[in-house]
């Protein structure tokens, strides 16, 4: 026999947790730690940023910047992969919308458009982080392995690439000289010689980047 119902007491409902709005708390944190991190780094220099810093920037508490992006050269790594990605997370290569399109799309003349615009819009984000690679890399063994890490996932990506332009039937070099062309043509040390040292606009560096690729490797109609 029920007791609860003969007393005419309602059994109590359980309610279902809702973490919607602890995940949307937990984001919008995790981004403002990277958005005050990469001022940092980009005002001091990868030696002289500190995590306190990136904490008071960010108006959250240093345990906090550690529990969400982790130690300093974790976080750095963290906004390497996010400036590639263009998100608040790392996302896989192939997961990229610029990949998708270039792989759906027939004409080897698009794919080197399509990626040139990718190239300049990650550029812009990444390069400026890449430079600090750079000059850490001599004296800090971690960031050299990044360094390291970065240029030979590039020279495989780029691989990928010329395979995939290869197959149109347009490419006129092998597919290892068109990666190696690539590769060099979009590092982020060249972005920076054309737009941050010589002024190109980035659209200007875009399009010729585009132009450039189709002259050197495709076969002309």
């Amino acid at each position: 026999m029920n007791i609860a119902r003969l007393a005419g007491v309602k059994p109590a409902v359980k309610r279902r947790y809702d973490a919607t709005g602890r995940q949307a708390g937990a984001a919008a944190t995790r981004h403002s730690i990277l958005v005050a991190a990469r001022e940092v780094f980009l005002e001091r220099g990868y030696v002289a940023a500190t995590m306190p810093a990136i904490a008071e920037r960010s108006g959250v508490a240093l345990d906090t910047v550690y529990a969400s992006a982790g130690a300093k050269p974790v976080l750095f790594r963290e906004l390497i992969e996010t400036a590639i990605s263009g998100q608040d997370e790392a996302v896989p290569a192939e997961l990229r919308e610029y990949v998708k399109l270039i792989q759906a799309e027939p004409e080897a003349a698009q794919k080197l458009e399509i990626y040139a615009a990718a190239v300049t819009a990650i550029q812009t984000r990444l390069a400026p982080l890449v430079a600090l690679v750079r000059d850490a890399a001599a004296t800090d063994q971690q960031l050299a392995r990044l360094w390291q890490e970065i240029a030979d996932r590039r020279a495989a990506n780029m691989r990928l690439l010329a395979a995939n332009i290869a197959s149109t039937g347009r490419l006129q070099v092998e597919i290892e000289e068109a990666a190696d062309v690539i590769w060099a043509t979009n590092s982020p040390e060249f972005f920076l010689l054309m737009v941050r040292d010589r002024g190109w606009e980035p659209e200007r560096f875009q399009a010729w980047l585009a132009a450039t690729w189709k002259r050197l490797l495709l076969v002309q109609q």
